[in-house]
């Protein structure tokens, strides 16, 4: 009997290598893209234990989850430091008032 591929094991791969990209996305995208890779792969994972002999592409389903949880440690932790630059600066006018401020100190060093 020949095995068959295990469901979406192709999928939670391509979807974990994303979420590392998609981290870069002010994190958003690849926090929404590793949970869904988790859930994925949580739900091929027990598929494949039910009966491990009908199925192949479980390796894939490890890489993926692996991916995922890296995806989501980066994710979480760019949504962390964005949170804490804009409590830091004191928002959106302390980031334009630093940018001004640095403007003015090393445009007139230039000139």
């Amino acid at each position: 009997m020949e095995k068959q591929n295990l469901p979406n094991s192709t999928l939670i791969l391509i979807l974990g290598i994303l979420s590392i990209i998609g981290c870069c996305c002010y994190g958003v995208i690849g926090l929404i893209l590793a949970i869904i890779t988790i859930v994925l792969a949580k739900k091929a994972t027990e598929t494949y234990l039910v009966s491990p002999e009908l199925y192949s592409g479980y390796q894939n389903v490890k890489t993926g989850k692996i991916l995922a949880y890296i995806g989501l440690a980066l994710s979480v932790i760019y949504i962390l430091l964005i949170i804490g630059m804009l409590v830091f600066y004191g928002g959106m006018e302390g980031l334009q008032e630093m940018q001004q401020e640095m403007l003015e100190q090393y445009g007139e060093g230039q000139y």
